[in-house]
């Protein structure tokens, strides 16, 4: 795990190779980054990980200067090795919840200004995902969701969907609320 950009940029996290997680490639993330940094202020924004995983995602959002970072991992050693991350690089706006990502969505009334979602792409739930966030409306004015997903997922007949990109074998869905 590589961070791409920002205060941490060039650090590398090796996660356990016990570790059940399919990290975003650098290819895909990079190339999302880039998409991003043209919609998103970072010094401005809050931001939500969902499906955190090895904490890729996460970290790279408060490496940019994300003011608060909202995390949510069901294993509880990924939650740890996050938190392990953190510790050492002495982050201190990153939130991280153990637990489901469903009850984590039923539960939550905050709204963020970018929310990603990485899910196990064999989740037999992963089509809800993004009519939950949505419906939740847990985006702010402005506010930009993605949804990574493999190629037999479709999501254009969602509201707020704007547009799909492919990097290899990962698809990112990207949704705007203007």
């Amino acid at each position: 795990m590589r961070i791409i950009s920002g205060t941490f940029k060039g650090r590398r996290f090796s996660p356990p190779k016990s570790f059940d997680a399919r990290p975003t490639t650098d290819f895909a993330k990079e190339n999302l980054f880039n998409i991003l940094n043209n919609r998103v202020d970072w010094e401005a924004s809050t931001a939500l990980d969902l499906f955190s995983g090895t904490g890729n995602i996460c970290l790279e959002f408060v490496s940019r200067g994300c003011p608060f970072v909202t995390g949510v991992e069901k294993a509880p050693l990924h939650a740890k090795f996050i938190k392990k991350v953190c510790d050492e690089l002495k982050v201190n706006n990153l939130r991280l919840y153990t637990m489901d990502v469903f009850r984590f969505l039923d539960s939550n009334r905050e709204k963020f200004d970018l929310i990603f979602a990485d899910p196990p792409y064999d989740l037999p739930t992963l089509d809800q995902i993004p009519q939950l966030v949505l419906e939740k409306d847990l985006l702010k004015e402005g506010g930009v969701f993605i949804m990574e997903h493999s190629k037999k997922n479709d999501f254009s007949h969602l509201p707020l969907f704007q547009e799909k990109r492919v990097y290899g074998s990962v698809n990112f869905s990207i949704f705007e609320k203007e």
